[in-house]
C-alpha cells in the first residue's frame, strides 16, 4: 500500500493532469547525483581519492516499489560509488534527494563478485516482492571495458533487504561480444515458478533462467540483430550511430487464454517489434526447435527508436521513443499498426533521451530522461538539469487517445 505522502503526491498530479491534458509531471530533477554518505567527510573523502566524481554517473534505470523507488548506475566511468540505490518517496527532502544504496555500501562495492554488486543497468521487481538485478561485471563501457567479475542475476527480497539468490551466468550464455543490460521477469501460480529473461544486446540472443531449475539456456535468432537500415540515430541535437544494437528493450504481456503471456521486443537499432511465447521461452528443448515461433510484427515507421517498455495489467504498452524526445502507448488488444499507436507525451528539454519507463502497482506511469548520448559524446554539464523523473496515471496518460480503447 502506498504511503500518505506518495499518495498524497499522486492525487496532486491526477488532479494536475485534468488541467493539463496527458502531460506527464516532472517530481525529481538532479543536475547529478549525490549519494548518501554517512558523514560530510566521507563524501569529501570520496571526492578527494577518485570514488566520487559528480559528472561521471548516469542512471538508466528504475523501479517502483511501495515506498522505494529504485535507481541503478552503471559504473560506465570512474566516480560512481554506488550502482544500485534508491529514493525513499517518504522521506526525500528535496527535489534532487541523494541516493541511497541498496541494500547498503558493502554491497555496492565494485569487483567484490561473490558479496556485492559492481554494475547494474535495469532492474525488476516481480509480484512476490523481490528484486531481480543483473550484475554486469564490467566497468567502463565500448573500448574502455573490463570485466573484473562475471554476469550475475542476483534477486533481493524486498520485505528483508536480504539476497536470496546469486547465480552465475554459464559461459555457455555469453560470447565475446556480450552486454547484456535488459530484464524482464514472469511468474507464475507460485512464487517459485519463476523465470528471468535478459537480453544480450552486442551478442545477439536471449538467455533464460529459471528459478525452479536454478539454471539457464540461451536463444539465438535472426530477430536479435539489428537492422543496418536502422543504425543512424539523432538525439539532443547530436547525430551518432549505434548499428550494431541488438535485441534491448522487453515486456511481458498480461496472461492470455492458453495460460501463457507474450514477450514483446525488439533491437536498439529497429524500427519493428517481435513477439514471441513464454511457453516457447520456458522450455530449454525448444532452443534448437523455435524458430518459427518468434513473430515479427509490423514497421511503427521512421525515427522510432525504442530502447524501453512498460505494459499495464490490461495490456496497454507504452514506449520511449527516443529519437523523438517522446513516449508512446499501443493497446494490445489492436493491430500492431502505426495508425493504432499515439505519442501520449514529449519535451524537446525535459525528455532528451527517455531512457526507462515503468508502470507501478497503483496503475501510474514513471519515465526517467538522463540525456545518455551527451553523455557519453560529450559529457554532462553539471550546471544544467541532466536527469529528470516525471509521473503520471496511466489513465490520464492514454485518455482521448486510441491507447485508450478497451
Amino acid at each position: 500500500m502506498q504511503t500518505f505522502k506518495l499518495a498524497l503526491l499522486l492525487f496532486t498530479l491526477l488532479k494536475g493532469e485534468v488541467q493539463a491534458a496527458k502531460k506527464l509531471k516532472e517530481i525529481f530533477a538532479w543536475n547529478y547525483f549525490d549519494f548518501a554518505y554517512p558523514t560530510d567527510q566521507d563524501r569529501y573523502n570520496a571526492m578527494l581519492n577518485g570514488d566520487y566524481i559528480p559528472a561521471n554517473g548516469l542512471p538508466v534505470g528504475i523501479e517502483i516499489w511501495n515506498n522505494k523507488m529504485f535507481v541503478t548506475l552503471p559504473r560506465w566511468k570512474e566516480g560512481v560509488p554506488s550502482t544500485l540505490n534508491y529514493v525513499d518517496l517518504d522521506r526525500y527532502d528535496s527535489k534532487s534527494p541523494a541516493l541511497i544504496p541498496f541494500p547498503d555500501w558493502k554491497s555496492n562495492e565494485a569487483g567484490n563478485c561473490n558479496n556485492a554488486l559492481t554494475s547494474v543497468d535495469r532492474v525488476k521487481v516481480d509480484r512476490c516482492d523481490r528484486l531481480w538485478v543483473l550484475d554486469t561485471g564490467t566497468t567502463g563501457i565500448g573500448a574502455n571495458m573490463k570485466n573484473p567479475c562475471p554476469y550475475a542475476l542476483n534477486v533481493f527480497d524486498l520485505k528483508t533487504s536480504k539476497r536470496l539468490r546469486r547465480y552465475q551466468l554459464r559461459p555457455e550464455d555469453t560470447n565475446p561480444n556480450t552486454f547484456i543490460a535488459n530484464i524482464e521477469v514472469d511468474v507464475g501460480a507460485k512464487c517459485e515458478d519463476a523465470f528471468a529473461y535478459m537480453s544480450d544486446e552486442l551478442g545477439y540472443g536471449l538467455i533464460v533462467y529459471s528459478w525452479n531449475q536454478d539454471t539457464s539456456w540461451r536463444f539465438k535468432h535472426g530477430f536479435f540483430f539489428p537492422d543496418p537500415l536502422a543504425g543512424d540515430f539523432n538525439v539532443g541535437g547530436i547525430n551518432f550511430q549505434w548499428d550494431d544494437e541488438g535485441i534491448f528493450g522487453m515486456i511481458l504481456s498480461p496472461l492470455q487464454q492458453d495460460g501463457y503471456r507474450t514477450l514483446f521486443f525488439g533491437p536498439l537499432a529497429s524500427n519493428r517489434e517481435f513477439a514471441v511465447s513464454t511457453q516457447i521461452l520456458n522450455n530449454a528443448s525448444k532452443v534448437d526447435d523455435g524458430y518459427h515461433d518468434f513473430v515479427a510484427l509490423e514497421d511503427r515507421g521512421p525515427n522510432s527508436h525504442v530502447t524501453a517498455r512498460a505494459m499495464d495489467d490490461t495490456g496497454v504498452m507504452f514506449y520511449n521513443l527516443v529519437d523523438r524526445n517522446a513516449v508512446g502507448c499501443w493497446n494490445s488488444v489492436l493491430p500492431y499498426k502505426p495508425e493504432y499507436m499515439a505519442v501520449v507525451d514529449s519535451d524537446h528539454e525535459g525528455l532528451i533521451f527517455p531512457v526507462d519507463i515503468k508502470v507501478d502497482r497503483n496503475r501510474n506511469l514513471w519515465v526517467m530522461s538522463d540525456r545518455m548520448p551527451i553523455f557519453l559524446i560529450k559529457g554532462i554539464d553539471v550546471n544544467d538539469v541532466n536527469f529528470r523523473i516525471y509521473v503520471a496515471p496511466v489513465e490520464n496518460m492514454i485518455k482521448n487517445t486510441v491507447c485508450g480503447f478497451y
